[in-house]
């Protein structure tokens, strides 16, 4: 089980509620494929530094995963193909902050 960090980035058109909506899904998805989430924080609305497919602005909400690392292709699959996502990454916060030397 390892643990990530999961920045989704939601359509900026869409109300609020359908992003918690969209939210919730992932959330559930996580759960099915063996992880847990530990926190979830809703940074709202932001504006793009450049433009993405055309739009401006999107929500951006960060979750802090548990999940088994043969099962993160899959949740990233999933966020891929959702027509609601803009953008997503999702790093393992314990790597970036090793030192070198």
């Amino acid at each position: 089980m390892h643990t990530y960090e999961l920045m989704i980035i939601s359509h900026g058109s869409l109300a609020e509620d359908t992003v918690q909506s969209v939210i919730d899904r992932f959330q559930k998805l996580v759960g099915d494929l063996g992880g847990s989430v530990d926190r979830v924080d809703h940074w709202g609305k932001r504006e793009f530094a450049y433009e993405i497919d055309h739009m401006r602005e999107g929500y951006y909400t960060v979750l802090d995963i548990q999940l088994p690392g043969d099962q993160l292709a899959e949740l990233e699959r999933q966020l891929h193909i959702a027509d609601e996502v803009v953008r997503h990454k999702a790093i393992r916060p314990d790597l970036r902050t090793k030192k070198v030397g």
